[in-house]
């Protein structure tokens, strides 16, 4: 498979953020995209502008019916990834990791189909060394409000490990860095949409402990290209690799960009710092630039005014006049 053109390919999670932009990108490619979601997070309306789109409601953790017909390629995106969206349903989110996982990738095993994975940087956890390596194994809390998510895609991982050395499928995984762009929802707690939100309506930005704990934020469309690359090409299988910017900059520093950009005083209101929420996040992105020649490359300004037109006009948002 020397890219998309023709191939039907199975989208888990597409009517999410990051889902219903990849397959709009697979349709541009000239392949068959079919979306599966359970709209738990997900979103029709993300995906209904596209004529003939396939759409099977269904939830991954129930096996995945044979109705569905063959497919050349799966990515699976199906799992919340806000924090306020998988700790609501923690039991959900885990068994949507592992459970879901493994029907996919049973599906992938009946009709020989190619498998990409979408991970996370919570598998390092709050990691202890930087930038994050794909051969780090990681800093993580098993028993923490996070470990629902950052734990169920490490047991993931490992069940995708074993069924390349037990069957010889052809997967890969890509562990995703804070990706960001329009689409993504407005309450969904991650600290774009909150930043943006807040400053449009006239709030106070919330910061969390002083704002001093790092991020490296990747545009939702290089993600995206990164992903069409990963399922694209020959001669990836097994292949783990991060996605993502390597610019490091301080939660504290992209408030700045926010209030700057839409033009309006910085004001903060801080928080105490949630539990096990990361210092660090600097992905290591040898590998994504000498296996797929891939970088991010939108600057994070070009990102953000995307965002907030986005948002703009959205009635959700009541603006106020700052006290």
């Amino acid at each position: 498979m020397n890219d998309l053109a023709n191939k039907r390919v199975l989208v888990a999670g597409g009517a999410g953020f990051i889902g219903s932009h990849l397959v709009d990108a697979l349709t541009a490619a000239g392949a068959v995209p079919v979306v599966i979601d359970n709209f738990h997070t997900g979103d029709a309306t993300l995906v209904d502008h596209l004529d003939d789109l396939e759409v099977l409601e269904h939830d991954i953790i129930r096996p995945i019916p044979d109705s569905l017909g063959a497919v050349d390629l799966i990515y699976n995106l199906a799992c919340p990834a806000a924090p306020l969206h998988y700790q609501a349903d923690p039991l959900r989110t885990w068994r949507t990791s592992v459970y879901g996982t493994d029907n996919l990738v049973e599906y992938a095993r009946k009709h020989g189909a190619r498998f990409v994975q979408s991970s996370t940087s919570e598998v390092y956890g709050d990691p202890l060394i930087s930038p994050q390596r794909e051969d780090y194994t990681g800093n993580v809390s098993m028993h923490g409000i996070r470990a629902c998510y950052d734990e169920g895609k490490r047991a993931a991982e490992t069940l995708l490990m074993d069924m390349i050395r037990t069957y010889d499928l052809d997967i890969r995984i890509a562990r995703l860095f804070n990706t960001y762009g329009p689409r993504m929802a407005l309450n969904d707690g991650r600290v774009v949409p909150n930043f943006v939100r807040q400053a449009l309506a006239g709030e106070p930005l919330t910061v969390y402990g002083h704002g001093q704990q790092t991020r490296c934020f990747c545009y939702v469309a290089d993600t995206v290209e990164a992903l069409m690359r990963l399922g694209g090409r020959d001669g990836l299988q097994g292949l783990v690799v991060n996605i993502g910017s390597d610019v490091e900059q301080t939660v504290y520093s992209l408030a700045e960009a926010v209030a700057e950009l839409l033009e309006v005083p910085l004001r903060t209101e801080e928080c105490p710092m949630p539990q096990d929420d990361p210092q660090l996040r600097r992905p290591d992105l040898t590998r994504a630039r000498e296996r797929l020649d891939w970088r991010a490359t939108t600057p994070l300004r070009t990102g953000l005014a995307r965002v907030v037109e986005h948002f703009r006009g959205n009635a959700a948002i009541q603006t106020r006049q700052p006290a």
